[in-house]
């Protein structure tokens, strides 16, 4: 296969075993599918921008027909792995939580799962950020926590008030300088934001101001004052209070 480049060759086993034994957690999606799971490893070994192999290439390295590779590219292109570039080819992408959010959806669907169960899932991700964030602290980002609670003392629109409250929650998630958590959260947040968002305004609709206040004030202040416990136990109380909210 002349005319290849390295990270090309690699990436199809031409460079040793060293070169494509590794495998990420799409991987483990497609452990059903030998073809695709093959694939995932194949785009594992590449970096996010490089060319995919041709189809031909592809099907001869993987023994299978190119209408199995491309039905294949199709579904990760779906997922946000790859990106057709017309004339070009396709190549590897960073996977977004958006891509993520997309690939739940289709999960929750499938298997009849309700979204009021993910929220669990939320808060324990909030409940560590919360946890990390008081060790990190994050001066920027503590004072984005600041000024999302002045925006939501300084008005009675309960849209403002809610996109502060949301505001707030990623400025926590991000003041813990962990990229899994962000990741993570942001991808649930695709999916709850989509099922649950009427839901989230009539919770808020129903807590008063100076309670929603109150639960993030204590949040906040565990965080700055580096009390972990303390932090946790706060995202607990502001869910208890808000037992439907998807903010």
């Amino acid at each position: 296969m002349t005319g290849m480049d390295d990270s090309t060759r690699a990436a199809l086993g031409e460079l040793g075993p060293e070169a494509s034994d590794s495998h990420n957690s799409m991987t483990q999606i497609f452990a059903d599918d030998p073809v695709s799971s093959r694939l995932a490893t194949i785009i594992h070994d590449l970096e996010p921008g490089a060319r995919l192999p041709s189809e031909r290439l592809l099907a001869e390295k993987l023994q299978v027909s190119r209408n199995a590779i491309r039905d294949r590219i199709g579904v990760l292109e779906g997922l946000g792995a790859l990106a057709r570039r017309k004339g070009s080819g396709t190549y590897v992408e960073s996977l977004k939580p958006d891509s993520l959010a997309f690939a739940l959806n289709l999960a929750i669907s499938s298997s009849h799962l309700p979204l009021s169960s993910l929220e669990s899932v939320r808060i324990a991700l909030e409940r560590q950020a919360a946890a990390e964030a008081t060790e990190a602290a994050d001066p920027v980002l503590i004072a984005y926590m600041r000024s999302a609670l002045n925006s939501m003392a300084s008005t009675d629109d309960s849209m403002e008030i809610l996109e502060a409250d949301r505001a707030f929650h990623q400025s926590l998630l991000r003041a813990a300088g962990n990229p899994a958590l962000i990741f993570f959260a942001d991808a649930l947040a695709g999916v709850l934001v989509q099922g649950m968002k009427d839901r989230s305004d009539r919770s808020v609709a129903r807590v008063s101001k100076e309670a929603l206040i109150g639960k993030h004030e204590d949040i906040y202040e565990a965080v700055v004052s580096g009390r972990q416990e303390a932090a946790m136990a706060a995202i607990d109380e502001h869910f208890k209070a808000l037992p439907q909210q998807a903010s």
